[in-house]
């Protein structure tokens, strides 16, 4: 074992409360005590591990400082896949971290120019709940969650795919809460408090599973952190501070029945931190002895506020190690490598300590596949989908037309690989395997065709890693922080979603419950030449996602499933860490060999010097060279300035896209130039250089614009990016970009010369450019659809399918009645109905078939606020709080219900002004082609005519539903409304009307209406 104590990580001698290393093992961070706020701070590991890296002047030790914490932080931790960091401090804050674009060395604020950032991060989104300091942060295998844990007693738990989206609040502690850990295998979160109390936490209901108080119950709150910690198996949970006949003990806790028979002894003073290595271990072989299948084991290390530190084997009867008086003051944070050989651990005193084991000492490591075996055995589920080549060219074919093609392929192969030429392409297995219909070997050539080879300065050659897609692992976008959804009914869709995840999640979160691999083979930075082999892995690994990945999202949530089902096959985290496939020690290669990529792809030019103006301009971009720093890192890129669509996006549960914001609301934004003619009614966006939005969550799709990206030829020429599911493609357009919207199938795009352009998601365009009459204020696409509202206050709506229009340049100004009401929010639906809403608070849709505005929402209106339909609620359904005519209306329907009870109309009046509104609503959802909303009032009106005993309104819609009993040519009944079919729907309405006995007949005579349809 070797020891170093790094004298240049330090918080210029303030306490360091924390230290977590990167999972690439490149980096680490370092949270505590600033001059006067928190720090948060992260180092090169490259010095830490090499006396002459260290030396070398070249080398960077700090990467990066960020001094936005209020107070101190007392917790730093960075997510599975490596492109997050979390900050938890006395501020109540949490915060976020992502790496922003290099832009070059910056200054830290204040400091001596020495100081400088090497790489920047920002905050991306935080997190405000807590009422207290938080004191611990952790996340969950697979980065579904991130967990918060604070002195006002309680574990916030977040939906860390959704920022700032709080999925539940965990209270049952009664002393401060200081410290968390989540179980491998996703099934439970520890938390321990000052209350004498470790508990474990369900994630499926996050209930409480187990208090477990006996060993806590003499212990006193002393130690400023409890940090416990889940063995790497999911056997084993192990305690800070306990007692044992009044000593100081690290309570194990065992997985079954959470029995606490052992724990480790020995530390003076109480216990302050348990960290398992994230590896588990087997005896060394000693050379020539018979192989003896030993039993495997983890290793875990455990440090005191009697400032000793001591590494446990469970193997072991003692510890391994014990390192006395290893700081001045108490221990307060550890932190293993991935490899599972070092370790990290600071203490109070400001200073950090790195130790070193080997093989030797600890055992050999499991591999990944022992591991799983293991956890097979255990929990009967691996924790990743194997990728092996013989696994992949079994894949079953499932189109005959494939394996037609398939086999004319090998034929041609084998022809041209007969002729005895034994080179390494024909003697490697083939792959038969397909994406998008190209095969992994095509794939693979072009590949390796771009690779761009660089030298160290020490002569090593380096081989740039390719960003070859980002792989569909579910992990969460970055575009979902900052932009809280607008919950439309009172934030009851919020409460709902507390006790389950939302059904909307990702394909990944099936997977929530499936443990990450600890340590990826992918992820320890191979040999130059194996780079080849690390993109063949990652391919064939993505090839393998995409069909692992399409579990149904809500099996999580069955609680039938046994533990067994339950970490399911889920998506594996063998490429968690794409940046893991060829670490850069250095960004400045990236760039140099980035240069010499961009001239080769992104230009088709001949001439030089345009190309080195192009080159220059993208280089000021700096969007690229984020690519290759951190490969992992595509999804979505982000300037300072906050792209305009971000803040609207809708809430992600809504089918349908973007509102745009009030004028008055956001004046900042709006900026409206002085119309040069009068006819400019609405407000215009202003035009940004850059800005990227997500355009749609299933399959994940990112748009990037950037405006002005060179000058050719006298026009300015703007880029499109998009991102789909990791698969990029751009274009260029000859004007800026003021607006863009898209939908999982088309991108629309709308610039500053009224130009109007559509694209499919693939890049094509699929109609010509159109022109606009004035220039867009709001843009909108749903499913294939695009609607247009220029600043004429002129509305299109065009079907992109069927290449025609369905509402022509229609005009606002019927519905705006005076110059000072303005559209605050528009929207289009999944069908095509276009839905303005104005300032005043009515809004209209525009029904193509009837060819007129009609109002579907009216926040004044009388009869909405004395509605009473409370009795009428169905009491299995949840309210649609997801459809058009939900988000247009708001909360307006609890206010009604409110209102009723103080309102002192009469019975027969207030009873007009419900049937009225329910009426009125099953209106509003027929012209908005809103299927579910229709299905939800009609019931609702059935069951208060039912209720009220309306006969003759009662009658005419059963006779409205079941239609003609006889075929007649001259009927003009449809049998269904909106895709419902009219019969079924009659069906689910006879239980209602059965309700009330006064309707026995009516519901008698259509019920065997029904039985005749039905036999005939």
């Amino acid at each position: 074992m070797k020891l170093l104590k790094p004298s240049w990580v330090s918080h210029n001698g303030k306490p360091i409360f924390s230290v977590d290393i990167h999972p690439d093992g490149t980096k680490f961070a370092t949270g505590g005590q600033g001059e006067d706020s928190g720090k948060v701070m992260i180092w090169n590991m490259a010095p830490v591990l090499r006396e002459e890296d260290e030396k070398n002047e070249n080398i960077p030790k700090m990467l990066c400082q960020m001094d936005n914490h209020l107070a101190c932080v007392n917790c730093v931790r960075w997510s599975n896949n490596g492109l997050y960091l979390a900050s938890g401090g006395d501020d109540k804050l949490v915060m976020v971290w992502k790496r922003a674009a290099f832009i070059g060395p910056s200054t830290v604020f204040g400091s001596s120019s020495k100081l400088a950032n090497v790489e920047q991060w920002r905050c991306v989104t935080i997190l405000r709940n807590h009422t207290g300091d938080v004191m611990d942060v952790a996340w969950s295998p697979h980065d579904v969650w991130l967990a918060s844990c604070s002195v006002d007693n309680t574990i916030v738990i977040w939906n860390a795919r959704k920022f700032p989206e709080m999925v539940t609040c965990l209270r049952g502690h009664t002393g401060l809460v200081k410290g968390l850990t989540w179980d491998p295998v996703g099934k439970y979160i520890a938390s321990q408090a000052d209350d004498h109390s470790l508990r474990v936490w369900r994630t499926m209901d996050w209930q409480m599973e187990a208090n477990v108080t006996k060993p806590f119950s003499e212990c006193g709150g002393t130690t400023h952190v409890l940090r416990l910690s889940w063995s790497p198996d999911g056997q084993y949970l192990v305690s800070a501070h306990a007692m044992n006949n009044s000593g100081p003990t690290a309570q194990i806790v065992e997985r079954d029945g959470w029995k606490t028979n052992m724990d480790f002894v020995g530390h003076r003073k109480a216990v302050t931190v348990v960290k398992f290595n994230p590896k588990i271990f087997k005896k060394k072989q000693k050379n020539g002895s018979a192989q003896k299948p030993g039993c495997p084991y983890c290793c875990c290390a455990v440090g005191s506020k009697d400032r000793s530190l001591s590494v446990w084997l469970t193997s072991l009867k003692r510890p391994l190690v014990v390192i006395h008086d290893l700081f001045d003051k108490s221990i307060m944070d550890i932190s293993w490598t991935l490899t599972g050989l070092g370790m990290l651990v600071c203490s109070m005193d400001g200073t950090v300590a790195y130790l070193d084991f080997s093989l030797d000492e600890l055992g050999d490591p499991l591999n990944e596949e022992e591991k799983n075996s293991i956890h097979q055995n255990i929990y009967g589920k691996s924790l990743a989908i194997t990728s092996t080549e013989a696994q992949l060219s079994t894949t079953i074919i499932e189109n005959p037309e494939m394996l037609k093609y398939q086999q004319e392929r090998q034929n041609s192969i084998q022809a041209n690989s007969g002729l005895g030429s034994a080179g390494p392409e024909s003697s490697a297995p083939k792959l038969n395997s397909m994406m998008n219909g190209e095969s992994l070997e095509d794939i693979r050539k072009t590949l390796l065709k771009k690779q761009v080879e660089t030298r160290t300065a020490d002569g090593r050659r380096r081989i740039t890693p390719l960003c070859i897609a980002q792989l569909d692992t579910g992990d969460f976008s970055p575009a979902l922080f900052n932009s809280a959804p607008i919950l439309p009914s009172g934030s009851s869709m919020s409460n709902q979603l507390t006790s389950q995840l939302s059904s909307d999640s990702s394909p990944g979160q099936a997977s929530s419950l499936g443990l990450r691999p600890i340590h990826d083979p992918m992820l320890t930075s191979p040999p130059p030449n194996s780079a080849t082999k690390g993109l063949e892995d990652g391919l064939k690994s993505s090839l393998l996602l995409t069909s692992a990945s399409k579990i149904e999202p809500m099996k999580a949530l069955d609680s039938r499933f046994t533990e067994r089902s339950k970490a399911t096959t889920g998506v594996t985290a063998v490429i968690s860490s794409i940046s893991g496939l060829m670490p850069l020690d250095r960004p400045k290669d990236g760039l140099s060999s980035l240069k010499d990529m961009k001239s080769k792809d992104d230009t088709s030019s001949d001439s030089e010097d345009k190309m080195a103006s192009i080159n220059k301009n993208l280089m000021l971009g700096k969007r690229k060279p984020e690519l290759l720093i951190d490969a992992g890192e595509v999804v979505e890129k982000r300037k300072k300035g906050r792209p305009r669509k971000d803040k609207m996006a809708a809430p992600t549960a809504q089918p349908f896209t973007q509102m745009t914001p009030t004028a008055e609301r956001e004046p900042s934004r709006v900026a409206a130039p002085p119309p040069p003619v009068a006819a400019l009614k609405l407000p215009t966006p202003s035009i940004k250089k850059t800005f990227s939005l997500q355009v749609s969550m299933e399959p994940s799709m990112f748009l990037e614009v950037e405006n002005e990206v060179s000058v050719v030829a006298g026009s300015k020429l703007s880029q499109l990016r998009c991102s789909r599911d990791g698969r990029d493609w751009n274009t260029l357009l000859p004007s800026s970009v003021i607006t863009a919207a898209g939908s999982s199938d088309i991108l629309a795009v709308a610039c500053q010369d009224r130009m109007l352009s559509v694209f499919s998601s693939c890049g094509r365009r699929l109609l010509p450019a159109i022109q606009l009459a004035t220039p867009v204020s709001a843009l909108h696409c749903s499913a294939h659809f695009v609607m247009a509202l220029t600043a004429g206050a002129a509305l299109s709506v065009w079907d992109v399918h069927k290449q025609k229009a369905l509402v022509k340049n229609e005009s606002l100004l019927s519905i705006l009645p005076g110059a000072d009401t303005t559209v605050s929010q528009s929207l289009l639906t999944q069908q095509g109905v276009p839905v303005v809403g104005l300032s005043n608070g009515k809004s209209y849709c525009f029904s193509s078939s009837l060819e007129t505005w009609t109002l579907i929402a009216d926040k004044g209106d009388s009869m909405v606020q004395c509605a009473d339909f409370r009795s009428c609620l169905p009491t299995q359904d949840a309210p649609v709080s997801s459809g058009p005519l939900a988000v247009m209306q708001g909360r307006n329907l609890n206010a009604g219900r409110l209102a009723s009870r103080l309102s002192s109309t009469p019975h027969h009046l207030q009873q007009s002004m419900t049937l009225a509104f329910l009426e009125n609503q099953l209106a509003s959802a027929l012209t908005l082609q809103s299927a579910q909303e229709y299905r939800y009032w009609l019931l609702i009106y059935t069951r208060f005519l039912v209720n009220e005993g309306s006969e003759f309104r009662l009658r005419e819609l059963c006779k409205e539903l079941l239609g003609p009993v006889h075929k007649s040519a001259a009927t003009a009944w449809e049998p269904t409304t909106l895709g419902l079919r009219k019969r079924e729907l009659l069906r689910e309405v006879l239980p209602v009307i059965v309700e009330n006995l006064r309707f026995q007949r009516l519901f008698t005579e259509y019920q065997d209406q029904l039985e005749l349809l039905r036999n005939k």
